[in-house]
């Protein structure tokens, strides 16, 4: 996810496990990060996912608890095949 603005009130430390604590509710989560790419904040939580409509369930559930609490500029979900990522369709 890339991320905005916060909204007024919230705690930059919270943003993070809060949307692990979402994703956390529907599977198990692997792993979750902060990083800044060419001056742009990206949120990302890794979870398991046994289809690709269980995956973008869980990826809807993470967007719609961080956006509560930042805007978020752009979302994607993705599957790994071997060592690449790739997009779901």
């Amino acid at each position: 996810m890339v991320v905005g603005m916060m909204r007024a009130g919230v705690d930059p430390a919270t943003v993070l496990p809060a949307a692990a604590d979402a994703a956390r509710e529907h599977t198990t989560v692997e792993a979750s990060d902060v990083e800044v790419v060419r001056a742009v904040p990206r949120l990302t939580v890794r979870y398991e996912a046994l289809d690709d409509l269980t995956a973008s369930t869980v990826g809807r559930a993470v967007v719609d608890r961080v956006q509560e609490l930042v805007d978020v500029e752009a979302s994607r979900v993705t599957r790994r095949y071997g060592a690449r990522w790739y997009p779901l369709r």
